[in-house]
């Protein structure tokens, strides 16, 4: 093909979207965060002057970068100025250790950190010197250990803005999973996959009519989902430095917000807040919810609390944050069974649940939600053996197990390498979690399985109680047993103060199955 057919059918990539979006709002506030307000325009010429001040070090198209940063305005510049510059973009979780952070950017071959200063100086400093790969060290704001990426920008003069020429299938970013069984791999995503995702949240997510949208999770991570989305539906992004369930119950009622993005625990943590009773929410018209379960019958509650509000989004870093929907209108507070599905597949994806032998399993029988289409990830990174057992057969394996209803409504029981096979019996602790949740005393709880030389692995309830709240682990036990039967009751049931998460809130349920294998012979992932 020639590349002027090429140019002919070039779909609009991110950067593409995201200068139509700011070109449409030159005038309207765009960002608020602290006492900064950048209206679109501002962000505009911001963006052209960080990209040039990048263009004139040598970083451009093809470049490997990497971000370390708590939330401030000058991250989403520079994740504009990178994504137009057409570098392959990386997040360093700013709660990671020293040794998550040489890790990932060894891995990914990293050549330009961008930093904030304030807080991650001395890891900056650490990073340059452990790791051979990095060539450019960039600071937002003066420092020691690298070049004023900002004071460099302002010696320019803006421009128009230019995305760089990709193709679709050039890597545009590389995330690092979880980690839940051994090192984390780096998931590369292609232009055409970024582009897929912003195509489906515009079209089939439900967005407010002009959304001022609240980002309460890393800008770097989970927030930069809703950037292109949010500015191309003329909103704005009111940001918070970081999660505290009373300083995002004063940013609701004082911005007005109309939606936010959330994962469960964090909802937990607002409808348990004194505060909630106190502030006026009723701004809020969509929360956005995903990353994990949430428990049926404290979702119910939320409706009851906050209104029909929740929207939920499943997905996966492999499959970006969009497999299958459940609307607001398709959740029915009286109706467990629907709350505790993650919705239909979105209509671009082709979506089956396959048995080992890549079957279609009949309606209602178990089987693992594979995905074909153009949001799938391009593979792990330098990893070849793991990326063809991911697409096996031609699909990607998403390792979530579920179950279909006759109106196509997914179920997932649990994740496949959650399963606790104790006493040859399989058991999938989302299901107990389930039905433990649902008891008025309890906050949250996980199920894990631990070590027990009769069973193989036993099953363990982990349960944080609501404030006040008291109920006997016996209680529990024989609610599970007259629910589920006696191979799903825990043998035993741990009262916790709080349970481990990840820095993005999600449940960390490798963390707190090492409380209990710690000490074992043998382990689990």
């Amino acid at each position: 093909m020639t590349d002027e057919l090429a140019q002919l059918h070039r779909p609009a990539f991110a950067a593409d979207l995201l200068i139509t979006a700011l070109e449409r709002n030159t005038d309207k506030p765009a960002l608020y965060l602290g006492d900064v307000v950048l209206t679109g325009g501002e962000m505009r010429d911001q963006i052209s002057c960080f990209a040039q001040a990048l263009a004139s070090l040598g970083i451009g198209k093809g470049t490997s970068t990497a971000m370390l940063s708590k939330n401030r305005p000058e991250v989403l510049i520079s994740m504009g100025a990178t994504m137009i510059s057409g570098c392959r973009a990386s997040a360093l979780n700013p709660m990671g250790s020293l040794d998550d952070h040489l890790y990932i950017v060894g891995d990914a071959e990293i050549e330009t950190l961008i930093f904030d200063p304030n807080a991650f100086e001395d890891r900056a400093a650490q990073l340059k010197e452990q790791c051979s790969s990095i060539e450019n060290v960039l600071s937002l704001g003066p420092s020691e250990v690298g070049i004023d990426i900002l004071a460099l920008a302002a010696t320019f003069t803006p421009q128009r803005l230019r995305a760089a020429e990709v193709d679709a299938d050039d890597n545009s970013s590389m995330v690092y999973t979880g980690g839940t069984t051994g090192k984390p791999k780096g998931v590369v995503g292609s232009y055409q996959s970024g582009a897929t995702l912003n195509q489906i949240q515009m079209a089939e997510w439900q967005w407010p009519e002009e959304p001022r949208f609240l980002i309460c999770t890393p800008l770097s991570h989970a927030g930069a989902a809703f950037f292109i989305p949010t500015l191309l539906r003329g909103g704005a992004l009111i940001v918070l430095p970081a999660f505290e369930p009373g300083a995002v119950l004063e940013a609701i009622e004082k911005h007005k917000i109309s939606a936010t993005m959330l994962v469960p625990t964090m909802i937990y943590l607002l409808m348990d807040h004194p505060d909630l009773a106190r502030r006026d929410v009723s701004s809020l018209e969509t929360l956005f919810y995903g990353a994990s379960a949430m428990s049926p019958a404290r979702l119910k509650e939320g409706i009851e609390k906050f209104g029909p509000i929740f929207f939920q989004f499943y997905g996966q870093t492999e499959c970006g944050m969009t497999i299958a929907v459940l609307r607001k209108e398709e959740h029915l507070p009286n109706d467990p069974s629907r709350l505790a599905t993650c919705g239909r597949p979105v209509p671009w994806l082709k979506v089956a649940l396959l048995d080992d032998d890549l079957n279609e399993v009949p309606q209602g029988e178990l089987g693992e939600i594979c995905v074909r289409g153009p949001l799938v990830m391009k593979g792990y990174w330098k990893k070849p053996d793991e990326t063809a057992e991911a697409f096996r057969g031609g699909w990607l394996h998403t390792g979530d197990i579920a179950r279909k209803d006759k109106d196509g409504f997914m179920t997932i029981v649990d994740r496949k390498k959650d399963m606790i096979v104790t006493g040859g019996f399989n058991v999938f602790p989302r299901e107990v979690e389930d039905v433990i949740s649902a008891h008025p005393a309890v906050g949250s709880v996980a199920v894990v399985g631990v070590p027990d030389e009769k069973w193989g692995e036993a099953v363990k309830a982990c349960v944080v109680l609501r404030a006040g709240q008291s109920v006997e682990a016996a209680e529990l036990v024989e609610r599970v047993r007259a629910a589920k039967g006696s191979v799903h009751a825990p043998k035993s049931v741990d009262f916790v103060e709080t349970l481990p998460v990840t820095a993005l809130g999600k449940l960390d349920k490798k963390a707190l199955r090492a409380r209990y294998w710690e000490t074992s012979d043998r382990s689990v992932g």
